[in-house]
């Protein structure tokens, strides 16, 4: 977005996303998202037995969970991607999805027996888990930084963050396709942190990749 389409839109008081640059963007991340596919299964492979996971409702929850944080981490993105738009209700939806995995994973916790708790938790692949999902989140942040830069973000350390979450949740879900872990527990916390690590990447990046 040049200096005159900025003014134009700020005088209009209309703040949304033109949509020639939203459709760059999502050009840009459906690349991406695409080159963390083939990260992940160069590198890591898809579930041998996957067709047979699909018919498992946990690995449905785990899936949709990293959705609904990629939908609304994108929104989020969107609306920083310009200056003055409101991101309130959108920052308090992605609540909602946390909050609905971490009860799930709470009640299965507690109906366990306490011997099957430490698996639950801890899983097998809890030392790689998060550090795999940060790493197939690169192709997804840099071009989510790079998209941003076509439009005019203010709150480049948010925005930045924004970013970094909409990478890492869209890592997570390619990450999905491979993964073993499917309980709530281990979902709840090792995939959020590796969504964590991301999110504090675009953070410390934004202000330095993001400044116009």
């Amino acid at each position: 977005m040049n200096t005159d389409d900025l003014i134009n839109m700020l005088a209009s008081g209309d703040t949304r996303p033109p949509a020639m640059p939203i459709r760059r963007i999502l050009a840009w991340l459906a690349v991406s998202v695409l080159g963390s596919f083939m990260l992940m299964a160069l590198f890591l492979g898809v579930r041998s037995n996957l067709l047979q996971v699909l018919a498992l409702p946990a690995f449905w929850m785990k899936f949709i969970f990293t959705l609904a944080l990629v939908a609304i981490g994108w929104r989020l993105t969107a609306r920083l991607s310009l200056p003055g738009a409101r991101t309130g209700l959108v920052a308090t939806l992605l609540a909602l999805p946390l909050l609905a995995l971490w009860s799930i994973a709470a009640v299965s916790l507690m109906t366990a027996e306490p011997g099957e708790r430490s698996e639950l938790f801890w899983g097998s692949t809890w030392r790689v888990c998060p550090f795999l999902i940060a790493g197939l989140s690169v192709p997804v942040l840099f071009a989510a930084l790079r998209a941003m830069r076509e439009l005019a973000p203010t709150r480049l350390r948010i925005a930045g963050a924004a970013a970094g979450l909409s990478a890492g949740a869209a890592a997570a879900a390619v990450y999905c396709l491979h993964c073993p872990e499917l309980a709530a527990p281990f979902v709840g916390f090792w995939y959020v942190l590796g969504m964590l690590i991301p999110t504090t990447a675009g953070a410390l990046l934004g202000p330095r990749v993001l400044r116009w």
